[in-house]
């Protein structure tokens, strides 16, 4: 590695302009990309999610497949099987009655599964940082290894399935009638219709359900409790899929153990940039150097 080293510096000796221009590039690459992404999120969202949601699922794949991770590609095939028959279902119309059920139990499920991995995965990696792993004679390589690609499973996957719940909400609730992009519901909503799942509400507010029970936003529209969640937290959805008045996830999660989940699902918002567009713009950023001839 030393040897290597002294290569490479050798090699670059007397380039400290080129490598000041590669600098340059980078960071107004960055800045101009980063404008065209906020401005084609504004103007276009639909596209935007579309585009970022198929590159979430195509890059790490292309990567996985040229270094050979089989591991990885064994758990994508699964989830990717299983995602695409729930997104076929949710795409369907007319709409069956247990579908939005399926769709929510199947991604809250996987959004479950990520959340507790990629906590498993921090606290490996902190154990590591802290010297913790060797109580248990694990070699800290071997350690951070494991709660990297603990983590990195759980913030992916993670993403993933809230895209994909986010556009599955969005069919089927448009199907359903009770919920548009444009504001105005094509019909009409009962006070025991639910609008997430367009089924009768048989639990009163004010009752306790045996299995599940009702819910009444600020706006007095009422769901079933589980369809509510399930709108918010994996369909991401802050608003009424009634009538869009705003949510207030502090009310509606007021166990102190379920708050969590609203900012990990604010995590994963913020990591989609990095796994989704990084690759892109490092890869424009070195074609960009490769036709200027900067190396």
């Amino acid at each position: 590695m030393r040897v290597e080293h002294a290569r490479m510096h050798a090699k670059h000796r007397g380039h400290e302009a080129m490598h000041a221009e590669m600098v340059l590039i980078l960071i107004a690459t960055l800045v101009v990309a980063q404008l065209l992404l906020v401005q084609w999120k504004q103007r276009h969202p639909r596209s935007y999610n579309m585009v970022t949601l198929f590159q979430m699922w195509v890059v790490p794949l292309y990567f996985t497949v040229k270094l050979h991770w089989w591991r990885f590609l064994v758990i994508w095939s699964f989830f990717s099987a299983v995602t695409a028959f729930v997104t076929f279902r949710a795409t369907r119309k007319p709409l069956v009655q247990t579908t939005p059920r399926l769709v929510y139990k199947w991604f809250l499920l996987i959004y479950k599964i990520s959340y507790a991995t990629g906590i498993v995965g921090y606290m490996a990696v902190m154990f590591t940082l802290f010297g913790l792993n060797l109580l248990f004679k694990i070699k800290p390589e071997d350690a951070m290894d494991f709660g990297i690609s603990l983590l990195f499973y759980g913030l992916y996957y993670g993403v993933l399935e809230r895209d994909f719940a986010e556009m599955c909400a969005d069919y089927m609730a448009s199907t359903i009638g009770f919920y548009s992009e444009s504001g105005m519901p094509t019909k009409h909503l009962s006070d025991s219709v639910c609008a997430v799942c367009g089924q009768q509400i048989f639990v009163d507010v004010s009752e306790e359900g045996i299995i599940e029970n009702t819910y009444r936003l600020s706006c007095n529209h009422v769901f079933h409790e589980f369809c509510i969640r399930g709108w918010c937290i994996v369909g991401k959805k802050q608003t009424c899929p009634y009538c869009k008045e705003k949510v207030d996830l502090k009310r509606m999660f007021s166990n102190p153990w379920e708050r969590p989940h609203v900012m990990y699902g604010q995590l994963l918002d913020w990591l989609r940039y990095l796994v989704a567009w990084q690759p892109v713009i490092i890869g424009l950023v070195q074609g960009i150097n490769y036709i200027l001839g900067l190396e």
